[in-house]
Protein backbone atom coordinates (compact mmCIF):
# COMPACT_ATOMS: atom_id res chain seq x y z
CA UNK A 1 0.00 0.00 0.00
CA UNK A 2 1.51 3.77 -0.95
CA UNK A 3 0.78 6.84 1.14
CA UNK A 4 -2.80 7.68 0.81
CA UNK A 5 -3.85 11.48 2.27
CA UNK A 6 -6.58 13.99 0.81
CA UNK A 7 -5.68 17.01 -0.12
CA UNK A 8 -7.18 20.96 -1.04
CA UNK A 9 -6.07 23.55 -2.59
CA UNK A 10 -6.40 27.16 -2.64
CA UNK A 11 -8.76 29.11 -4.82
CA UNK A 12 -7.88 32.23 -7.44
CA UNK A 13 -5.86 34.48 -6.52
CA UNK A 14 -5.11 38.06 -8.37
CA UNK A 15 -1.21 38.97 -7.83
CA UNK A 16 0.64 41.85 -8.71
CA UNK A 17 1.19 45.55 -7.49
CA UNK A 18 -1.51 47.81 -8.44
CA UNK A 19 -4.00 44.56 -8.67
CA UNK A 20 -6.48 46.52 -5.84
CA UNK A 21 -7.76 48.01 -8.76
CA UNK A 22 -9.74 45.47 -10.11
CA UNK A 23 -11.60 45.28 -6.26
CA UNK A 24 -15.03 45.74 -7.49
CA UNK A 25 -14.70 43.67 -10.77
CA UNK A 26 -13.56 40.74 -8.38
CA UNK A 27 -16.86 41.74 -5.83
CA UNK A 28 -18.77 41.35 -9.09
CA UNK A 29 -17.71 38.37 -10.30
CA UNK A 30 -18.15 37.19 -6.75
CA UNK A 31 -21.88 37.82 -6.95
CA UNK A 32 -21.51 40.64 -4.24
CA UNK A 33 -23.04 43.90 -5.08
CA UNK A 34 -23.42 45.27 -1.68
CA UNK A 35 -20.04 44.13 0.03
CA UNK A 36 -19.09 45.18 3.95
CA UNK A 37 -15.73 45.81 3.93
CA UNK A 38 -14.34 44.29 7.50
CA UNK A 39 -10.92 45.82 8.52
CA UNK A 40 -8.87 47.08 11.70
CA UNK A 41 -9.08 50.23 13.66
CA UNK A 42 -5.56 50.89 12.71
CA UNK A 43 -6.10 50.73 8.85
CA UNK A 44 -9.67 52.24 9.36
CA UNK A 45 -8.14 55.60 8.87
CA UNK A 46 -5.22 55.01 6.52
CA UNK A 47 -5.26 55.79 2.29
CA UNK A 48 -5.54 52.26 1.76
CA UNK A 49 -8.76 51.23 2.96
CA UNK A 50 -10.14 54.85 2.00
CA UNK A 51 -8.69 53.82 -2.04
CA UNK A 52 -10.45 50.62 -1.59
CA UNK A 53 -13.65 51.85 -0.12
CA UNK A 54 -13.65 54.82 -3.34
CA UNK A 55 -13.44 51.40 -5.76
CA UNK A 56 -16.39 49.86 -4.22
CA UNK A 57 -18.79 53.37 -4.14
CA UNK A 58 -17.36 54.21 -7.70
CA UNK A 59 -18.90 50.74 -9.00
CA UNK A 60 -21.81 51.65 -7.28
CA UNK A 61 -21.17 48.89 -4.66
CA UNK A 62 -21.83 51.27 -1.45
CA UNK A 63 -19.16 52.28 1.03
CA UNK A 64 -19.73 49.98 3.86
CA UNK A 65 -17.09 49.52 6.35
CA UNK A 66 -16.50 47.76 9.93
CA UNK A 67 -13.67 47.90 11.68
CA UNK A 68 -14.39 46.79 15.28
CA UNK A 69 -11.69 44.41 15.38
CA UNK A 70 -9.03 43.10 18.03
CA UNK A 71 -5.54 42.33 17.29
CA UNK A 72 -6.67 38.96 18.71
CA UNK A 73 -10.14 38.88 17.35
CA UNK A 74 -13.29 37.54 19.69
CA UNK A 75 -16.87 36.47 19.56
CA UNK A 76 -17.43 39.91 20.78
CA UNK A 77 -15.79 41.46 17.73
CA UNK A 78 -18.09 38.77 15.69
CA UNK A 79 -21.20 39.64 16.98
CA UNK A 80 -20.55 43.62 16.28
CA UNK A 81 -19.65 43.00 12.86
CA UNK A 82 -22.64 40.36 11.67
CA UNK A 83 -25.16 43.69 13.74
CA UNK A 84 -23.69 45.51 10.75
CA UNK A 85 -24.04 43.01 8.09
CA UNK A 86 -27.53 42.91 8.96
CA UNK A 87 -28.32 46.22 9.05
CA UNK A 88 -26.76 47.15 6.25
CA UNK A 89 -28.54 44.28 4.10
CA UNK A 90 -25.01 43.34 2.81
CA UNK A 91 -24.56 39.60 0.67
CA UNK A 92 -20.56 39.74 0.84
CA UNK A 93 -17.80 40.32 2.72
CA UNK A 94 -14.74 42.38 1.60
CA UNK A 95 -11.68 40.98 4.25
CA UNK A 96 -9.08 43.99 4.21
CA UNK A 97 -5.87 44.17 6.38
CA UNK A 98 -3.88 41.61 8.32
CA UNK A 99 -4.93 38.07 9.37
CA UNK A 100 -7.06 39.64 12.70
CA UNK A 101 -9.23 41.37 9.85
CA UNK A 102 -9.13 38.24 7.62
CA UNK A 103 -9.83 36.01 10.22
CA UNK A 104 -12.99 38.28 11.63
CA UNK A 105 -14.12 38.87 8.32
CA UNK A 106 -14.35 35.60 7.60
CA UNK A 107 -16.49 34.27 11.02
CA UNK A 108 -19.38 37.27 9.55
CA UNK A 109 -19.22 35.60 6.54
CA UNK A 110 -19.82 32.06 8.18
CA UNK A 111 -22.23 33.47 10.93
CA UNK A 112 -24.44 35.43 9.12
CA UNK A 113 -27.45 32.58 9.75
CA UNK A 114 -26.22 29.58 11.31
CA UNK A 115 -28.63 27.07 13.56
CA UNK A 116 -25.71 26.75 15.67
CA UNK A 117 -22.82 28.45 18.09
CA UNK A 118 -19.29 29.39 16.42
CA UNK A 119 -17.70 27.33 19.14
CA UNK A 120 -19.98 24.08 17.16
CA UNK A 121 -17.78 24.84 13.96
CA UNK A 122 -13.90 24.63 16.27
CA UNK A 123 -12.05 22.68 13.61
CA UNK A 124 -11.99 18.91 15.24
CA UNK A 125 -13.17 15.76 13.21
CA UNK A 126 -16.12 17.24 11.05
CA UNK A 127 -17.83 19.49 13.22
CA UNK A 128 -17.87 21.94 10.68
CA UNK A 129 -20.80 19.80 8.87
CA UNK A 130 -23.23 21.37 11.87
CA UNK A 131 -23.28 24.62 9.25
CA UNK A 132 -25.44 25.20 6.95
CA UNK A 133 -23.29 26.04 3.69
CA UNK A 134 -25.83 27.84 1.76
CA UNK A 135 -26.17 30.43 4.29
CA UNK A 136 -22.26 31.39 4.36
CA UNK A 137 -21.40 34.60 2.16
CA UNK A 138 -18.87 34.98 -0.53
CA UNK A 139 -15.42 36.70 0.77
CA UNK A 140 -12.69 38.72 -0.65
CA UNK A 141 -9.60 38.40 0.53
CA UNK A 142 -7.26 41.82 0.42
CA UNK A 143 -4.49 41.37 3.08
CA UNK A 144 -2.68 44.31 3.43
CA UNK A 145 0.65 42.54 5.61
CA UNK A 146 2.39 39.42 3.75
CA UNK A 147 2.49 37.08 7.11
CA UNK A 148 -0.77 34.99 8.26
CA UNK A 149 -1.78 33.70 4.82
CA UNK A 150 -5.42 33.80 5.80
CA UNK A 151 -6.29 34.91 2.49
CA UNK A 152 -5.76 31.39 1.14
CA UNK A 153 -7.07 29.32 4.39
CA UNK A 154 -9.95 27.50 5.10
CA UNK A 155 -10.54 28.76 8.83
CA UNK A 156 -10.13 31.68 11.27
CA UNK A 157 -9.01 32.16 14.59
CA UNK A 158 -11.12 33.29 17.33
CA UNK A 159 -10.15 34.38 20.86
CA UNK A 160 -12.77 32.95 23.53
CA UNK A 161 -13.25 36.31 25.51
CA UNK A 162 -14.54 34.24 28.78
CA UNK A 163 -11.67 31.35 28.57
CA UNK A 164 -8.74 33.67 26.62
CA UNK A 165 -8.67 30.16 24.67
CA UNK A 166 -8.09 30.45 21.05
CA UNK A 167 -10.07 28.32 18.61
CA UNK A 168 -9.59 27.51 14.93
CA UNK A 169 -13.24 27.98 13.25
CA UNK A 170 -13.33 25.58 10.18
CA UNK A 171 -15.43 25.07 7.26
CA UNK A 172 -14.00 24.67 3.44
CA UNK A 173 -16.49 27.25 2.23
CA UNK A 174 -14.60 29.94 4.09
CA UNK A 175 -12.29 30.02 1.88
CA UNK A 176 -12.11 33.37 -0.18
CA UNK A 177 -13.71 33.33 -3.29
CA UNK A 178 -11.27 35.68 -4.70
CA UNK A 179 -7.99 37.20 -3.70
CA UNK A 180 -6.55 40.17 -4.32
CA UNK A 181 -2.17 39.95 -3.31
CA UNK A 182 -0.98 43.56 -3.69
CA UNK A 183 2.34 44.37 -2.80
CA UNK A 184 1.73 48.19 -3.21
CA UNK A 185 -0.92 47.28 0.03
CA UNK A 186 1.85 46.22 2.18
CA UNK A 187 4.32 49.38 2.12
CA UNK A 188 2.96 51.14 4.74
CA UNK A 189 3.30 48.35 7.33
CA UNK A 190 5.40 49.68 10.44
CA UNK A 191 8.55 48.11 10.51
CA UNK A 192 8.38 46.12 13.57
CA UNK A 193 4.56 44.71 11.75
CA UNK A 194 6.44 44.28 8.68
CA UNK A 195 9.19 41.67 10.57
CA UNK A 196 6.48 39.81 12.95
CA UNK A 197 4.31 39.18 10.27
CA UNK A 198 7.12 37.99 7.91
CA UNK A 199 8.54 35.79 10.83
CA UNK A 200 4.81 34.51 10.78
CA UNK A 201 5.25 33.23 7.40
CA UNK A 202 8.74 31.57 8.11
CA UNK A 203 7.11 30.01 10.87
CA UNK A 204 4.49 28.25 9.09
CA UNK A 205 6.55 27.37 6.24
CA UNK A 206 9.48 26.05 9.08
CA UNK A 207 6.89 24.33 11.21
CA UNK A 208 4.98 22.55 7.52
CA UNK A 209 8.48 21.25 6.76
CA UNK A 210 9.27 19.55 9.88
CA UNK A 211 6.12 18.33 10.37
CA UNK A 212 5.71 14.52 10.89
CA UNK A 213 2.47 13.98 8.24
CA UNK A 214 2.92 12.69 4.80
CA UNK A 215 2.21 15.68 2.09
CA UNK A 216 4.93 16.12 -0.61
CA UNK A 217 3.04 19.03 -2.40
CA UNK A 218 2.62 21.28 0.88
CA UNK A 219 6.43 19.69 1.93
CA UNK A 220 7.81 21.76 -1.11
CA UNK A 221 5.81 24.61 -0.85
CA UNK A 222 7.22 25.02 2.59
CA UNK A 223 11.13 24.77 1.34
CA UNK A 224 10.89 27.46 -1.29
CA UNK A 225 8.70 29.58 1.15
CA UNK A 226 11.43 29.70 3.74
CA UNK A 227 13.98 30.72 0.75
CA UNK A 228 11.80 33.65 -0.52
CA UNK A 229 11.40 34.64 3.76
CA UNK A 230 15.22 34.58 4.06
CA UNK A 231 16.03 36.44 1.21
CA UNK A 232 13.30 38.82 1.25
CA UNK A 233 12.31 40.01 4.82
CA UNK A 234 15.56 41.58 5.34
CA UNK A 235 15.20 43.69 2.32
CA UNK A 236 11.71 44.49 3.13
CA UNK A 237 12.62 45.20 6.49
CA UNK A 238 15.36 47.55 5.64
CA UNK A 239 13.64 49.01 2.21
CA UNK A 240 10.20 49.28 3.17
CA UNK A 241 9.41 50.55 -0.72
CA UNK A 242 11.03 47.64 -2.12
CA UNK A 243 8.05 46.58 -3.94
CA UNK A 244 10.12 43.10 -5.44
CA UNK A 245 10.52 42.10 -1.89
CA UNK A 246 7.52 42.98 -0.48
CA UNK A 247 6.02 40.89 -3.22
CA UNK A 248 7.89 37.79 -2.53
CA UNK A 249 6.99 38.02 0.84
CA UNK A 250 3.34 38.03 0.00
CA UNK A 251 3.96 34.96 -2.04
CA UNK A 252 5.51 33.37 1.06
CA UNK A 253 2.61 34.18 2.90
CA UNK A 254 0.54 32.58 1.00
CA UNK A 255 2.38 29.72 0.89
CA UNK A 256 2.93 29.39 4.09
CA UNK A 257 -0.29 29.11 4.84
CA UNK A 258 -1.13 26.65 1.76
CA UNK A 259 1.89 24.69 3.77
CA UNK A 260 0.44 24.15 6.78
CA UNK A 261 -1.87 21.98 6.17
CA UNK A 262 0.82 19.51 6.15
CA UNK A 263 0.59 20.73 10.04
CA UNK A 264 1.96 23.14 12.67
CA UNK A 265 4.00 22.74 15.75
CA UNK A 266 5.11 23.49 19.18
CA UNK A 267 5.72 27.05 17.72
CA UNK A 268 2.01 27.63 17.25
CA UNK A 269 0.87 25.83 20.29
CA UNK A 270 3.60 27.77 22.85
CA UNK A 271 2.24 31.18 20.96
CA UNK A 272 -1.22 30.73 20.75
CA UNK A 273 -2.00 30.91 24.91
CA UNK A 274 0.85 33.66 25.07
CA UNK A 275 -0.99 35.99 22.93
CA UNK A 276 -4.54 35.04 24.22
CA UNK A 277 -3.51 35.46 27.47
CA UNK A 278 -1.32 38.59 26.99
CA UNK A 279 -2.09 40.52 24.05
CA UNK A 280 0.92 39.79 22.14
CA UNK A 281 1.75 40.30 18.02
CA UNK A 282 1.07 36.42 17.14
CA UNK A 283 4.41 36.86 14.66
CA UNK A 284 6.21 38.11 16.93
CA UNK A 285 6.11 35.89 19.73
CA UNK A 286 6.52 32.94 16.81
CA UNK A 287 9.59 34.74 16.10
CA UNK A 288 10.51 34.64 19.98
CA UNK A 289 9.83 31.17 20.98
CA UNK A 290 11.59 29.81 16.60
CA UNK A 291 15.14 28.94 17.79
CA UNK A 292 13.88 27.21 21.49
CA UNK A 293 11.47 24.99 19.67
CA UNK A 294 14.43 24.16 16.85
CA UNK A 295 16.67 23.01 19.37
CA UNK A 296 13.90 21.13 21.14
CA UNK A 297 12.91 18.96 17.92
CA UNK A 298 16.33 18.65 16.64
CA UNK A 299 16.59 15.02 17.44
CA UNK A 300 13.41 14.26 14.89
CA UNK A 301 14.71 17.16 12.65
CA UNK A 302 18.32 17.11 12.45
CA UNK A 303 18.55 15.83 8.80
CA UNK A 304 16.16 17.22 7.22
CA UNK A 305 16.83 20.63 8.55
CA UNK A 306 20.45 19.91 7.30
CA UNK A 307 18.78 19.17 3.84
CA UNK A 308 16.98 22.23 3.80
CA UNK A 309 20.29 24.30 4.53
CA UNK A 310 22.03 23.07 1.10
CA UNK A 311 18.89 24.04 -0.70
CA UNK A 312 18.61 27.53 1.24
CA UNK A 313 22.70 27.93 0.51
CA UNK A 314 23.34 27.55 4.35
CA UNK A 315 26.78 25.94 5.67
CA UNK A 316 27.05 24.03 8.84
CA UNK A 317 23.77 21.94 8.39
CA UNK A 318 20.85 21.93 11.56
CA UNK A 319 23.64 24.33 13.95
CA UNK A 320 24.52 26.59 10.73
CA UNK A 321 20.53 27.08 9.64
CA UNK A 322 19.82 27.78 13.52
CA UNK A 323 22.81 30.52 13.54
CA UNK A 324 20.73 32.25 10.39
CA UNK A 325 17.40 32.21 12.68
CA UNK A 326 19.38 34.25 15.80
CA UNK A 327 20.29 36.64 12.98
CA UNK A 328 17.86 37.03 11.42
CA UNK A 329 15.91 37.70 14.93
CA UNK A 330 18.67 40.49 16.29
CA UNK A 331 18.41 41.80 12.48
CA UNK A 332 14.34 42.27 12.86
CA UNK A 333 14.85 43.52 16.31
CA UNK A 334 12.84 40.87 17.89
CA UNK A 335 12.75 39.88 21.75
CA UNK A 336 15.20 37.52 23.18
CA UNK A 337 12.85 35.95 25.45
CA UNK A 338 8.69 35.56 26.54
CA UNK A 339 9.80 37.27 29.61
CA UNK A 340 10.96 40.86 27.39
CA UNK A 341 6.97 40.37 26.30
CA UNK A 342 5.51 40.54 29.43
CA UNK A 343 5.32 36.44 30.38
CA UNK A 344 5.01 35.63 34.01
CA UNK A 345 7.16 32.72 35.45
CA UNK A 346 3.72 32.17 37.72
CA UNK A 347 1.64 31.35 34.84
CA UNK A 348 3.56 28.91 33.10
CA UNK A 349 1.89 26.04 34.15
CA UNK A 350 -1.66 27.64 33.43
CA UNK A 351 -0.12 28.42 29.76
CA UNK A 352 1.44 24.68 29.57
CA UNK A 353 -2.00 23.50 29.89
CA UNK A 354 -3.37 25.72 27.20
CA UNK A 355 -0.34 24.80 24.80
CA UNK A 356 -1.25 20.86 25.21
CA UNK A 357 -4.66 21.88 24.22
CA UNK A 358 -3.95 23.25 21.26
CA UNK A 359 -4.69 21.79 18.02
CA UNK A 360 -1.01 22.83 16.59
CA UNK A 361 0.33 19.71 19.01
CA UNK A 362 -0.25 17.55 17.16
CA UNK A 363 2.38 18.28 13.97
CA UNK A 364 5.26 18.46 16.14
CA UNK A 365 8.00 15.84 15.35
CA UNK A 366 8.67 15.27 18.81
CA UNK A 367 5.85 14.31 21.41
CA UNK A 368 4.78 17.14 23.59
CA UNK A 369 4.37 15.89 27.47
CA UNK A 370 3.69 18.10 30.01
CA UNK A 371 6.91 18.07 31.65
CA UNK A 372 8.80 18.88 28.44
CA UNK A 373 6.06 21.98 26.90
CA UNK A 374 6.93 22.92 30.69
CA UNK A 375 10.56 22.87 30.36
CA UNK A 376 10.28 24.11 26.45
CA UNK A 377 8.39 27.17 28.09
CA UNK A 378 11.07 28.08 30.91
CA UNK A 379 13.47 27.89 27.98
CA UNK A 380 11.85 30.50 26.02
CA UNK A 381 11.30 32.80 28.92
Amino acid sequence: MGPSANWSYPTTIKFGAGRISELADQCKAAGISAPLLVTDRALASLPITAQALDLLEGAGLGRAVFSGVDANPTEANMHAGLEVYRAGGHDGVVAFGGGSALDLGKMIALMVDQPVSVWDLEDVGDWWTRANPDTIAPIIAVPTTAGTGSEVGRAGVLTDSATHRKKIIFHPNLMPAITICDPELTVGMPAFITAGTGMDALAHCLEAYCSPHYHPMSHGIALEGMRLVLENLPRAYATPGDLEARANMMAAAAMGAVAFQKGLGAIHSLSHPVGAVYNTHHGTTNAVVMPMVLDFNRPAIEARIARAADYLGISGGFDGFAARIMDLRALLGIPAGLGAMGVEAARLDELTEMALLDPSCGGNPVEMTHEKTRALFEACL
